[in-house]
């Protein structure tokens, strides 16, 4: 007789996303019944951190929230920007500052500009202790950099979807910061690096997330008719990262569930929630 896998949680999705528009509590079914017990949805933005609040208040104990400005979006804060956050970062369905970070591979909005909102959101996680939840692509040096100067005054880190090379990865253990890894991992074009980094991650600073609608697993098989990644699909990169790491998918299920529990202090069994979103 085969026992239950461990609960997953997806600690990085953008369920707000309009792909998800006509199918979003199908979805959400969808993950629950493949062992997905618990989703963080990603805000990126003030519109999207309000409606990822709007949609956890919907699956209490199912979803949550987090609430900051993505570096794409720096050059749109505005001087309300910083009190809609603390008042999001206020409410218990919020469990982290970010999505926020640098990102300098499309530079979609100035460096110097996403320097400073980035600074601005570690400010205010100094200030109300959340979890950060943070992005960096293509600006280790500079990313590292400016968390340093912070990271003794901030509660937990995590750096999500983690992609970058070894280096970049033990200067962030080295301030003591968590890793989230997507299905990047499941490329076998971008992510064998990545598999060979997974070794070094300890299992205390492992966490798993699908980062959906983005980062399909290439591998799926059958391939999927449509390229919208879903929370249904972690598990497939669980066992992948378990492969990786060389040990049981059980093991690797019930340590980065336990570890994500204990970083955004949810409670040690998920709670039910049937939701009324479409």
């Amino acid at each position: 007789m085969h026992s239950t896998p461990p609960a997953l949680i997806d600690i990085g999705l953008n369920l707000t996303h309009d792909s998800f528009d006509s199918d979003r509590k199908t979805v959400i079914q969808r993950a629950q019944d493949a062992g997905v017990s618990r989703m963080i949805l990603t805000g990126a933005s003030l519109d999207g951190s309000r409606q990822a609040l709007d949609l956890a208040r919907d699956y209490p104990g199912v979803l949550y929230a987090t609430a900051g400005i993505h570096p794409h979006h720096a050059k749109e804060v505005h001087g309300d920007t910083w009190h809609v956050l603390r008042e999001l970062h206020a409410l218990p369905e919020v469990l982290a500052v970010g999505e926020c970070g640098l990102d300098w591979f499309r530079d979609l909005s100035p460096r110097p500009t996403q320097e400073k909102v980035f600074i601005q959101h570690l400010e205010l996680a100094v200030q109300n202790q959340l979890p950060m939840f943070l992005h960096q692509r293509d600006a280790s040096d500079a990313f590292v950099s400016i968390l340093a100067d912070f990271r003794e005054r901030l509660s937990r880190v995590v750096v999500h979807c983690f992609t970058d090379s070894r280096k970049a990865l033990f200067a962030l253990l080295d301030l003591d910061c968590h890793i989230g890894l997507t299905g990047w991992i499941c490329d076998e074009r971008r992510g064998r690096h990545l598999k060979e980094l997974v070794p070094s991650i300890p299992a205390d600073r492992l966490m798993i997330e699908t980062d959906a609608p983005y980062l399909m697993p290439r591998d799926l098989d059958p391939k999927p008719d449509t390229q919208r990644n879903e929370p249904m699909y972690l598990p497939h990169i669980a066992r992948e990262i378990a492969r990786c790491a060389d040990k049981p998918e059980d093991q690797l299920a019930r340590e980065t569930t336990t570890v994500a529990s204990a970083f955004f202090q949810l409670p040690s069994t998920p709670q039910t929630g049937t939701g009324a979103s479409a």
